[in-house]
């Protein structure tokens, strides 16, 4: 799977790739085509097809209207998620632990800690 592709459980993996083959003309394409690897990178809509592909159609949309871009993902602290996007707590809890926690944690691990803010 791709790096990006993390699955803390294992089953997340499955969902990207079904989420992609459930897309319009059924291709089955690696779900992170075309799409930059470094988060940081990322536009809105990319955050919004992340969390989309990850199960969260709903909870995306929250990150499209607050316009929530790659390097704003990266610093979202946790209370920015489970109060600051309108949506419900036990989603917002999976989202900021499983995904956002997880891309801050291999961005940052990855990265010199200064040159993201620099």
């Amino acid at each position: 799977p791709h790096p990006l592709c993390l699955c803390p459980q294992g089953a997340t993996s499955q969902v990207f790739s079904m989420a992609a083959m459930n897309k319009e003309g059924g291709s089955g394409k690696d779900c992170w085509e075309g799409k930059p690897t470094d988060p940081v990178e990322w536009t809105v809509m990319d955050v919004v097809e992340y969390f989309t592909e990850a199960g969260f159609p709903e909870q995306a949309t929250a990150f499209q209207e607050q316009e929530i871009d790659g390097k704003s993902l990266l610093l979202m602290q946790r209370t920015d998620v489970l109060t600051g996007l309108s949506i419900r707590l036990g989603p917002a809890l999976k989202i900021y632990e499983h995904h956002i926690k997880v891309l801050q944690q291999g961005h940052f691990e990855d990265d010199d800690p200064d040159g993201f803010l620099g």
